[in-house]
């Protein structure tokens, strides 16, 4: 794989090229050190055709048109699935890593609408800017508001890894998640051994700058198994993505399944792996 940015003492990627790279904003690395999107190294591209054809299967056994992807950092997600037919919104935790999203849609001419269907286009304009005026907005994970943000598909694809309260964050997915989540995480101790292995992050045991959470296979799909019901899983190689299946009073607030979860020790037979 190509060399990755030197990162800077906080995390931040260095000699990427303009307009990419890391950035810190809330207390929280966003984007990506590797501009694993714009790469044009051979090994890196068939990595990233794998994570993205796995997210391409996923989202399509939701049977859905509107999502919304939450910490959507620079965008490349977000227009990738608008260019696959989906209306898309995206939110992230600051506003340079949202004004990268807005450049690169605009580079990549495509429309990312944020006039979803989950509470009707007309809710959508009184809204305002948060409601399908800009396509990409400024949004902590932590906050996010289960009536405006809420959507038929969440997406939250190398967000978890970096977060300081993963649980808190998952609940707050449940709550917007109508009824579909899609997630995706670093596989580890995979992600760290690769790293080691083109000589990367040695002095942090291969720990890419910015990961604060570390998952195998098993253990993340345990933690989603908390707050929701896992439908199907993949593995792109370093990779675990899987969709869930959220479970909502009449009210529309999702309800916790905790109760399935502690009383199975694994994921059960529900769950389709590839």
């Amino acid at each position: 794989m190509a060399e990755p940015p030197t990162p800077s003492a906080d995390g931040v990627g260095q000699g990427a090229p303009p307009g990419t790279g890391a950035v810190a904003e809330a207390g929280t690395i966003t984007g990506n050190v590797y501009d694993k999107y714009g790469t044009r190294n051979p090994i890196a591209r068939w990595l990233m055709d794998g994570f993205l054809g796995a997210a391409r299967d996923l989202a399509s056994l939701a049977g859905v048109e509107d999502l919304h992807e939450v910490g959507c950092g620079e965008g490349h997600l977000a227009v990738q699935l608008a260019q696959w037919g989906y209306r898309v919104r995206g939110t992230d935790v600051g506003p340079t890593i949202i004004e990268r999203a807005r450049a690169h849609a605009a580079a990549a001419g495509v429309d990312v609408s944020t006039a979803a269907s989950h509470d009707g286009a007309a809710n959508a304009a009184a809204r305002g800017p948060r409601g399908g005026v800009t396509g990409f907005e400024i949004a902590s994970i932590y906050e996010l508001d289960p009536l405006s943000d809420a959507a038929p598909l969440v997406v939250c694809c190398e967000v978890l890894e970096h977060l300081d309260e993963p649980e808190r964050a998952l609940s707050a997915l449940r709550a917007v998640a109508r009824p579909w989540l899609l997630v995706s995480v670093p596989r580890e101790p995979i992600w760290r051994v690769a790293n080691m292995a083109r000589g990367r992050y040695l002095s942090a045991l291969g720990n890419t700058p910015g990961h604060l959470n570390h998952w195998s296979k098993r253990s993340f799909l345990r933690l989603l198994t908390r707050h929701s019901e896992v439908v199907a899983v993949r593995s792109p190689f370093p990779w675990t993505m899987a969709l869930c299946r959220v479970e909502s009073d009449p009210d529309g607030v999702s309800r916790s399944a905790t109760a399935r979860a502690e009383a199975n020790d694994t994921v059960g037979s529900t769950v389709g792996t590839a």
